[in-house]
């Protein structure tokens, strides 16, 4: 599988709701460095499944929307809207932010990403 394949398919499944599924896609090694609207983190493997987790306490549904993606190598762009539904009104999509990072694929899996993210 592509690189482009990698993050496509990550995107595609509830890996950011799901803590099980998101662990088949993260290299043990991962850190993610994340400038957000409120400012800068950097998350490491334990750290993302806490965040899935977290995701999962708060959205029954979580729906990516790629606008664009550009693969180099074992480097992939992505720019995308995260929309998600919530427990108290799972029938209501609602936008949750916009992103764009950058993936470094390591051994088919996400090893590391750039991102930055505003909320809408």
């Amino acid at each position: 599988m592509s690189s482009k394949e990698i993050v496509e398919k990550f995107y595609k499944s509830d890996a950011l709701i799901d803590s099980e599924v998101i662990k088949d896609f993260l290299h043990p090694d991962i850190i993610v460095e994340w400038n957000s609207s409120k400012g800068f983190i950097e998350l490491n493997y334990e750290a993302l499944l806490n965040l899935s987790n977290d995701l999962s306490k708060a959205y029954v549904r979580s729906k990516v929307r790629i606008n664009q993606i550009i693969a180099e190598n074992d480097l992939v762009s992505v720019r995308y809207s995260h929309f998600v539904k919530t427990i108290e009104n799972p029938r209501e999509e609602m936008l949750l932010a916009h992103f764009i990072v950058i993936w470094q694929i390591k051994d088919n899996k996400l090893y590391r990403g750039y991102q930055m993210s505003q909320l809408s």
